[in-house]
């Protein structure tokens, strides 16, 4: 993975690794607030060697040194035994047992010195001192007396406490500027390590960028999720002035700009998607409304015999349609019936039928296409989605391009990447993809203002002379 990869990552999951971080800090400052204040006091032993003989030779104070050396490595190992802090608990009349006192206590012996070091860390600033001074005094009194001398003899090692210890006048920890800083460094590390982590594991896609990625091909714009467009009507029909309604004439006026004008021709798109439940038909119904609502003539035909919806969702007639067409049971003139301007068409699907794939690939169903692109300036054809059938490559191979419809948090990864591979491989064009089901928030600007959403009127704007029906 590139730098460059790792900031798409966090641009695409900003808002997931924004929330970690949060949490994150959030639980560190909680955790920081509520740790109880501790206090460390320290005391300073320094020891000294004074030999057996009492000789100050050259020898015997290399060798006095030598011993001191190795001994005084001991004394932070012993200063956690019962013998060193037994008496401590005793002398102070602490509520506490050897080991519960041993876990406050820490003794160093700095690098190449003669000194020890005793911390005590307890709550009670006053009682660190007191422990840290008493267990000081003790070890400095078992050392001179009981553990190195015998009966007769002094001990050769002694210590003397050089610093006691004072009252600390501020916690030791928590260390809050320190827990602080460690704790934001640690946030924006996991806020990084869970966006890309739900970017490997994530499934489906996300962004426009994500499919950008994937397909190769430019966006043509992007649809929100919205209620507006789970009524049964086209958006520019009954919210004209809506948010909604501006996105598809955005898409509009992309789609007009990559499919230059043709005398002879209208232009035929085909859309589709990856698979079902993406908002294929929805996007289709209201793409062709916004053509026809700039003058175009425009039939959209429901290709998709296997699961028909055009009819469904404008609530039109659908009983007969394009499969009596192509079954030879009906013409063109006879199903094909105008919706909102008389520059409009819908072709249903008709019932479903069990040769969908025969039937769409016939010659009735390549004349039918070819005589509506003579008589309207755009035909668009809304097809099975690819996973269930391949009807959308076999009308792009004849058509000005495929548009694929990409929903948010609906389509496959895995699946839209390999049918981009198959249109590659059977060399369909594709036009670009509409992002659908897109997070509103993202795609409007809260501070544009629409004009009034009224409903639109019936007016007609003629497209080119041709005769209406196919």
């Amino acid at each position: 993975m590139t730098v460059v990869d790792l900031w798409n990552i966090i641009k695409k999951r900003r808002i997931t690794a924004l929330v970690t971080v949060f949490v994150v800090f959030a639980s560190v400052v909680a955790v920081t607030v509520l740790m109880p204040s501790t206090y460390t006091a320290t005391a300073e032993i320094f020891a000294s060697y004074s030999g057996k003989s009492g000789s100050d030779s050259s020898a015997d104070m290399n060798s006095g040194a030598s011993y001191l050396s190795t001994q005084i490595k001991t004394y932070p190992s012993l200063v956690k035994t019962k013998a060193i802090l037994s008496p401590v608990i005793s002398s102070l009349d602490l509520d506490m047992t050897v080991a519960e006192l041993a876990d406050m206590v820490t003794a160093t012996n700095p690098t190449n010195t003669f000194m020890v070091d005793i911390s005590v860390e307890n709550g009670d600033a006053t009682l660190s001192a007191e422990i840290a001074n008493s267990v000081a005094n003790n070890l400095a009194e078992q050392i001179s007396s009981s553990l190195y001398s015998g009966n007769d003899n002094d001990s050769p090692i002694s210590l003397s406490v050089v610093q006691p210890a004072t009252v600390p006048q501020s916690p030791s920890s928590p260390k809050i500027p320190l827990y602080l800083g460690v704790g934001f460094v640690l946030a924006v590390v996991m806020g990084l390590v869970v966006a890309v982590a739900k970017d490997m594991f994530s499934t489906r896609v996300d962004g426009v960028d994500e499919v950008k990625e994937i397909t190769g091909v430019s966006s043509l714009g992007s649809v929100p999720r919205s209620s507006v467009l789970g009524e049964r009507s086209a958006t520019v029909i009954s919210h004209p002035g809506s948010v909604e309604a501006e996105d598809f004439r955005r898409i509009r006026s992309n789609i007009s700009f990559l499919t230059p004008h043709q005398d002879d021709r209208g232009h035929l798109l085909v859309v589709s998607s990856a698979g079902p439940a993406e908002g294929k038909t929805t996007v289709s119904i209201n793409l062709a409304a916004t053509i026809a609502e700039e003058g175009k003539t425009v039939l959209l035909i429901d290709a998709d015999l296997r699961h028909p919806s055009v009819a469904k969702y404008l609530d039109v007639e659908g009983n007969v349609g394009l499969s009596h067409i192509l079954s030879t049971q009906a013409t063109p003139k006879d199903v094909i019936q105008p919706y909102w301007r008389a520059n409009f068409h819908i072709l249903p699907a008709g019932r479903r039928v069990a040769n969908a794939g025969i039937l769409l690939n016939s010659t009735i169903m390549e004349e039918l296409v070819e005589q509506a692109r003579r008589q309207y300036d755009y035909v668009l054809i809304d097809t099975a989605p690819m996973s269930v059938a391949n009807d959308a490559a076999a009308f792009g191979r004849i058509a000005d391009g495929i548009i694929m419809v990409v929903g948010r948090d609906t389509t496959d990864k895995r699946e839209l990447r390999s049918i981009i591979e198959t249109l590659g491989t059977a060399k369909v064009k594709i036009l670009g993809f509409i992002f659908n089901l897109a997070n509103p928030k993202k795609i409007h600007s809260k501070n544009y203002y629409y004009y009034s959403d009224a409903p639109a009127t019936a007016t007609h704007r003629a497209g080119r002379s041709r005769n209406r029906n196919a």
